[in-house]
């Protein structure tokens, strides 16, 4: 008899978690071999990058399927529900679904833990979990983002036949490095002989390092603006219009329901990524149309409005940034106030930083997990950048929700404010699915 669901997440969750790392492919290689590497069964799109891997993972998911292929995708890490991770046909495994992947590998996961130094991790099992029920499915193509990093992370035992690196910044500094080119070199290795390399806009020295590593391996450089990119963008209502070139063609009058010229870019990212996989130029419609179609939940998502409340995920300064320019893009809010909660382990003051323009107030809070940043550890330092005026400190993060949405509807307190106010929920992917929780938003993890 299987587990239940509640019983399947709890044993997850007492493996190794995600953020204790053991840098190494043999448990997740003896695994999968276990399984009869299910890995080997479909082709694979491999995505890397510091910022954008879900949102552009979504995106190539939603161009497959509308090319009639089935499709598996898996990313991390989850907003609400452990079973976002693993997706057939653009729409997250239900419970019982992931109770069933959990018990086809669980007791071949033993046999690793009984034969390694270190048991299988949390991210491992969830990986093989994914691989093995992409290939019962089974599906035409597995869309597969990494956890962390590249060369060492668990993903990486697939070959991917498109390799596609987002934009590279510093994250997770303790494990890929202090420099951006330094945290390339690790995401580099998802980059196999024979596949197609797509690259999106990179700094000079993380381009250099990806495309090292590619003519190394025998890959195909795709580089955005050079073989694909946007050519035209114009914020339209829920949303921008794009106009995108591809590989092998220009797509115009394209609608897509997400903001900022990041997710524009990921458009562009995506559309070379299947043009590459499938070799071929898409038909415009089609293009339209999957595009048309595409959420990225968490990812500055409308929750509410009067005022409105948009919740973000970002956790890096890098993503931090493009939050902040799409908000003073396609939005006018006066004042705008922000809940902020973020992980202990992140540049937590330069993501302020990034914050403080843009703020007329930051409400400081923290989310459930042990590893968040204390909301009155986050409050000293807000009040180093935004000054003692403009930092509150609320705990609870239902608290904090309603105390800035009251701000942004009464302007107190920020008699220079001029129009309809908003709220800003930003720090932390956990942070952002527990705002969603409290909001109201419903399932994070279908395809539209």
């Amino acid at each position: 008899m299987n587990p239940t669901y509640a019983e399947v997440e709890a044993a997850l969750l007492g493996r190794w978690p995600e953020t204790r790392l053991e840098p190494s492919l043999e448990r997740i290689t003896a695994l999968c071999r276990l399984l009869g590497d299910p890995q080997d069964a479909y082709p694979v799109v491999h995505l890397t990058g510091t910022n954008g891997k879900s949102s552009t993972a979504r995106m190539v998911d939603a161009l497959l399927r509308a090319l009639d292929l089935r499709t598996g995708r898996f990313t991390s890490p989850h907003l609400q529900s452990m079973t976002e991770r693993i997706s057939l046909d653009g729409e997250p495994l239900t419970e019982e679904q992931f109770v069933e992947a959990f018990a086809d590998v669980a007791a071949y996961a033993q046999v690793v833990d009984d034969s390694q130094p270190h048991p299988v991790s949390f991210f491992e099992l969830t990986v093989a979990m994914a691989f093995a029920a992409f290939a019962d499915a089974p599906v035409d193509a597995a869309v597969v983002e990494v956890g962390m990093g590249g060369s060492w992370d668990a993903t990486n035992v697939a070959h991917g036949k498109v390799a596609v690196v987002t934009p590279v910044a510093v994250d997770h500094a303790r494990y890929l490095g202090d420099t951006a080119a330094e945290v390339a070199v690790e995401k580099s290795g998802i980059i196999k002989a024979g596949s197609h390399a797509v690259l999106a806009a990179q700094e000079p020295d993380v381009l250099d390092v990806l495309v090292r590593r590619s003519l190394e391996v025998g890959a195909t450089v795709l580089r955005e603006g050079v073989d694909f990119g946007v050519v035209e963008r114009l914020n339209a209502v829920g949303g921008q219009q794009v106009a995108l070139q591809g590989l092998n063609a220009r797509y115009d009058d394209v609608l897509l329901r997400l903001h900022g010229a990041h997710q524009a870019q990921n458009a562009a990212v995506a559309l070379a990524t299947v043009e590459a996989f499938v070799d071929a130029e898409l038909d415009a419609d089609l293009v339209r149309a999957a595009f048309g179609e595409v959420t990225s939940p968490g990812r500055l998502e409308v929750l509410r409005r009067s005022p409105t409340v948009l919740v973000d995920s970002a956790h890096n300064p890098h993503g931090v940034r493009a939050a902040v320019e799409t908000v003073q893009d396609a939005f006018t809010f006066s004042p705008l106030v922000g809940v902020v909660g973020a992980m202990a382990d992140k540049d937590v003051e330069e993501m302020l930083r990034e914050l403080e323009p843009v703020l007329a107030h930051v409400v400081c809070t923290q989310n459930s997990l042990d590893r968040s940043m204390r909301a009155e550890e986050l409050g000293e330092l807000a009040e180093e950048v935004f000054g003692e005026d403009r930092v509150t400190v609320v705990r609870s993060l239902d608290d904090a929700l309603v105390r800035a949405i009251s701000m942004a509807e009464t302007g107190e307190g920020m008699e220079e404010a001029i129009g309809s106010g908003g709220v800003l929920v930003i720090g932390s992917v956990v942070t952002a699915g527990e705002a969603r929780i409290l909001l109201g938003g419903g399932p994070a993890g279908g395809a539209a």
